[in-house]
């Protein structure tokens, strides 16, 4: 048995970005592939990853804590009423589900309800305590896919989420720890009915709490009880504004007209929590305040007409609202609080990184769109524009209740309230909308780091802020370079290893930019090239052939046979070649593009540079080893020269050097190669880098080909673990890692070791990439004449 693998390396952005690093792009280095051929890569934009949950392991010290408990309003009001009625169904029934009697509403304090019995059961010693935000199943089935490991739940291996969450609800059932787990805004009922847990029958031990805007059949039975969670009554509702104004020092704004002020804000929560915000900041009465709202209100049908309110969240709301804003936008930083809003409302309400606010695009919206100064003052209206003035933005919507930004909430850091969010987005005029649009899409962009995989979770809640963001669009996003965002968040899905799920997103991006552009537009030809780059990667190699041949060819008619794009459409054409097997056809092409690439760019550019190690690739491929080795040394010293030795271009093209070396025989010059590319990597990214991690692979296998088997042995053990613990049990890459160990063992004469892990990533290969993806297909080879050579 022989064949050392090669993990899949990224494909070009056909927008024209800049190519990221690796033998010929985003971020990778080359890696080994079989004895007789070397590894190569793709030109590529900044890619994502996110990090695969930690294998289970122990039960965790108690308490076991999973999600961030909303903290208690100001004033909270312990609505007694309800909380009777929700400790009375409870009696007769394990599981508690709290929703409520207006179809769709938002804000009535459902999950502060809940949150409050969250805090109790916290303070008194629960043994476990989950909050979910399960507005998605997805996220409660890795929420409890956490709580598994942490728990220690039997089965809970960390390799397969579902599996994962299913061992945590077969573990609430039996355990004798105590135990809350709280399921907020659920909203797909359809889909999540087998993850709401099932109490033990006596519902002393564990209790299960779910908050949610829908109702229907589907909420009741299988024990569980219905408790319609509505407005405040009167008392609640006079009750919060009285503690929150006394809480705060303002007690003198009660007046007389508190009463008339409630009713007219509905006996809604965040109604009541907008207009209380602005009394403090303020120093208004109730009275005034009211006597605003009003004015305010009565010319509200042009803003948010009556028909218009389907889901039913409340003029009240928008109304407060606008109030609230209108005073935010006379305090310092004046003129700044209604455009920070109108951003802030297109973003994932869960939450974005407040480095957002930092950024050269914001800076800029904020300045183009910041209202006049009320004192006509022409040296105010020209003050420089700093980050310090966009976080002070942002705290002014704080202090007035429009959103809450906490820096301990990490990359979520800022976050406002769903309802809130649409009554700004519904309250902006359509250009004012346009602008906050373009101007949160280039912001994503410009925090988007270039390699996302080594900070898996702000990659999470950027591609999250990314999808949020392309909801509200409806086309927008491709009137300019807004939608590279787009482009980013598919990148990661690809990186992540989520083939299926990177084909859907540029399937759709695809679809939508021929829809809203035309399909001979540009941008149109650059996402059908990603989709066909996803293609790629899904091991979908003849679709991806059929539409690169279509993106070459229309690049070239649209823009020229020299244009970057089209340079980048040939050239991943001529690598689906020869992934193919069309070795001659790939020699071919990457011929003439290197040739069109160094009269259009210059010999010393990246994209020349890249070709030219490719074409070294496919000489190799093709039998030509001499031409290779000649080839692949000048561009190492083109690289250096051009690019500095320490350049990823510069270390991906010495580690392909090496394994032409290594593949031709020339076993010390490769592991002198290999041992300074290492090096330098480790140097330069850290010892836990993809890019890393691929290198030390390739330094193995030298050491394997030296005699070195201890020494290589050691290095692919290491290499498996670590690569896991950054990737995920179930990347592609992890499973190369575990490939390549096995056939190492099995070169040792460690047969049964080899075994029992090939048919491991035999499984795991299939269950993630598929039956008949090439790698899944090289696996069960490898299984094969291991089993047919077998002692």
């Amino acid at each position: 048995m022989s064949g050392w693998e090669a993990v899949a390396g990224p494909r070009p952005d056909g927008d024209g970005a800049q190519p990221a690093a690796g033998l010929c792009g985003a971020g990778r280095l080359s890696i080994s592939a079989d004895h007789g051929s070397i590894a190569a890569y793709r030109i590529d934009g900044p890619v994502t990853v996110h990090q695969h949950p930690p294998s289970a392991a122990a039960p965790a010290p108690r308490p076991v804590r999973v999600g961030v408990v909303p903290s208690l309003a100001s004033a909270f009001q312990p609505r007694d009423g309800l909380r009777g009625a929700i400790d009375r169904a409870r009696a007769g029934h394990p599981t508690v589900v709290l929703t409520q009697v207006l179809s769709g509403g938002g804000g009535v304090g459902k999950s502060q309800l809940a949150a409050s019995y969250a805090h109790h059961a916290h303070s008194t010693g629960v043994d476990v305590l989950v909050w979910v935000d399960a507005a998605e199943t997805a996220q409660i089935i890795a929420a409890f896919a956490e709580a598994a490991g942490k728990v220690g739940a039997p089965g809970a291996d960390g390799q397969d989420a579902e599996g994962d969450a299913a061992a945590f609800l077969a573990w609430l059932a039996v355990t004798e720890r105590s135990w809350l787990v709280v399921l907020d805004d659920l909203a797909d009922l359809e889909n999540s009915g087998r993850w709401w847990p099932r109490p033990p029958a006596d519902g002393k031990r564990g209790r299960v709490l779910a908050t949610t805007r829908r109702r229907g059949a589907l909420l009741s039975g299988a024990g569980r009880a219905l408790v319609d969670v509505g407005l405040y009554d009167l008392p609640e509702a006079l009750g919060y504004l009285r503690e929150r104004l006394d809480a705060a020092g303002a007690a003198h704004l009660l007046g007389g007209r508190a009463a008339e002020l409630v009713e007219a804000l509905g006996l809604l929560p965040l109604a009541l929590a907008h207009a209380a915000a602005y009394m403090i900041n303020e120093d208004v009465d109730c009275g005034a305040y009211l006597d605003l709202f009003s004015d305010r209100a009565s010319r509200l049908d042009a803003v948010m007409p009556a028909d218009a309110d389907a889901d039913g969240y409340g003029r009240q709301v928008t109304a407060s609202l606008l109030v609230a804003l209108d005073a935010a936008q006379r305090r310092e930083p004046v003129g700044l609080a209604a455009p920070a809003i109108r951003l802030a409302a297109l973003l994932d309400p869960a939450g974005h990184p407040g480095a957002l606010w930092t950024t050269r695009t914001v800076a800029r919206y904020l300045t183009d769109h910041r209202a006049p100064h009320p004192s006509g003052s022409a040296t105010a209206a020209a003050e420089p524009f700093t980050p310090a003035r966009a976080r002070a933005a942002v705290r002014l919507l704080h202090q007035y209740g429009l959103l809450t930004s906490d820096s301990r909430d990490g990359h979520r850091a800022v976050r406002m309230h769903a309802l809130t969010a649409r009554a700004a987005r519904e309250s902006a005029v359509e250009a004012d909308a346009s602008a906050a649009l373009r101007a949160a899409a280039s912001a994503l962009r410009e925090i988007w780091p270039e390699h996302t995989r080594t900070v898996p979770d702000l990659a999470a809640v950027l591609r999250s802020n990314a999808e949020t963001l392309a909801a509200h669009a409806d086309g927008l996003l491709w009137q300019s370079n807004a939608h590279l965002v787009l482009f980013a968040a598919g990148n990661s899905l690809i990186d992540d290893g989520f083939h299926a799920g990177a084909v859907d997103h540029w399937r759709r991006l695809a679809a939508d930019a021929g829809r809203v552009l035309g399909e001979q537009h540009p941008h149109a030809v650059a996402a059908r090239g990603q989709l066909a780059n996803a293609y790629q990667h899904a091991g979908r190699v003849g679709e991806a052939l059929v539409l690169e041949e279509r993106v070459a060819a229309d690049s070239e008619r649209l823009l020229g046979s020299r244009h970057p794009d089209t340079l980048t459409a040939r050239h991943n054409l001529a690598l689906s070649d020869r992934e193919a097997g069309r070795i001659e056809e790939a020699v071919r092409m990457l011929q003439e593009v290197a040739v069109d690439s160094e009269r259009s760019l210059g010999e010393q550019h990246p994209r020349t540079l890249v070709a030219r190690a490719q074409l070294a690739v496919s000489y190799h491929l093709a039998g030509r080893t001499d031409e290779a080795v000649s080839l692949l040394e000048q561009v190492v010293a083109d690289t250096d020269r051009a690019l500095g030795e320490h350049h990823p271009h510069a270390l991906a093209a010495r580690a392909n050097l090496a394994t032409a070396y290594r593949d031709a025989g020339r076993t010390a010059q490769a592991l002198r190669v290999d041992e300074r590319v290492a090096a330098d990597t480790d140097r330069l990214l850290g010892s836990l880098h993809p890019d890393t991690l691929t290198v030390r692979n390739n330094l193995a296998n030298s050491y394997l080909h030296a005699g070195r088997t201890e020494e290589a042995l050691d290095l692919l053990e290491q290499v498996a673990a670590d690569t896991e613990s950054v990737r995920g049990g179930r990347h592609p890459d992890t499973l190369t890692a575990r490939s390549n160990l096995a056939i190492a063992y099995w070169e040792d004469g460690r047969s049964e070791e080899a075994l029992d892990l090939l048919e491991q990533v035999v499984v795991d290969r299939e269950r993630t990439l598929g039956e008949r993806h090439p790698d899944t297909l090289i696996s069960r080879h490898h299984l094969a004449a291991a089993r047919r050579q077998r002692p």
